[in-house]
């Protein structure tokens, strides 16, 4: 590969950059065994980049070739990232792998999953440390929405994304028993006295206080009291019947 000035133009840099293209992925997919759940071999190729850039910036001709020199920089640039956000301790991570590797010797020896305690006795270690080794563990390891909108583990074509339960919404069931006690409702609420029907019509669905429907209707609220819960009674023994 020729050797560059200091000083590179936009075009050569370009044509540098493509030169460089498939030592990057190559590099970083190598690397991505050791990529956390919140970067993603995307993330490691635009460390690359950048890497690369830095190292048109800085290279001097004659010391090095440039191929060497922007190699190094490239990994150089990728391996900081992942130091970066390695939010584990190495001492942290050590232990958190040998609580991985108890459990699958465990699971291999009993033939099903181990629980908390089998794997600290085997450990030789308190729970309390080992809750907490696990603690740091999950809380070190964030999780991004993005991450499910990913078929990255999936074969399939489905977004993991649509597969989260909206707790604002009703399922299909809770819909159809709504809706039938609505209807069941209605039609109880129908064959009410025409007097009890306005009482309750005026109370739920005008908001009007016991004071005003009787205004409205000419009779006292004590009486308006009494015609409400005449109707009320009259609709639960409907509605419990009907269950």
């Amino acid at each position: 590969m020729l050797k560059y000035k200091t000083e590179i133009k936009e075009e050569t840099k370009e044509k540098i950059i493509k030169e460089f293209l498939p030592y990057i992925k190559y590099t970083a997919y190598r690397l991505s065994w050791k990529l956390p759940a919140h970067v993603t071999v995307d993330d490691l190729i635009s460390v690359g980049l950048m890497g690369l850039m830095d190292a048109l910036k800085r290279f001097e001709p004659g010391k090095v070739k440039l191929k060497t020199y922007a190699e190094l920089r490239i990994k150089g640039a990728m391996i900081d990232e992942l130091r970066a956000t390695a939010w584990i301790p190495r001492s942290m991570r050590k232990k958190i792998d040998e609580i991985n590797q108890a459990r699958e010797k465990l699971e291999k020896k009993h033939g099903r999953m181990p629980d908390d305690t089998e794997v600290a006795k085997y450990l030789k270690m308190d729970m309390g440390d080992y809750f907490r080794i696990l603690q740091y563990a999950v809380s070190a390891s964030p999780i991004r929405i993005e991450d499910f909108k990913s078929n990255k583990h999936n074969d399939g074509e489905m977004n993991l994304s649509e597969c989260i339960a909206d707790t604002t919404m009703k399922s299909p069931l809770e819909e159809l028993e709504e809706k039938n006690v609505q209807e069941k409702l209605a039609e109880v609420i129908g064959d009410l006295p025409e007097k009890e029907k306005v009482v309750l019509s005026l109370y739920y669905y005008e908001e009007l206080t016991m004071q005003e429907i009787g205004k409205v209707l000419n009779i006292t609220e004590s009486r308006v009291c009494q015609i409400h819960s005449q109707a009320l009674v009259k609709l639960r023994s409907k509605m419990e019947w009907a269950r």
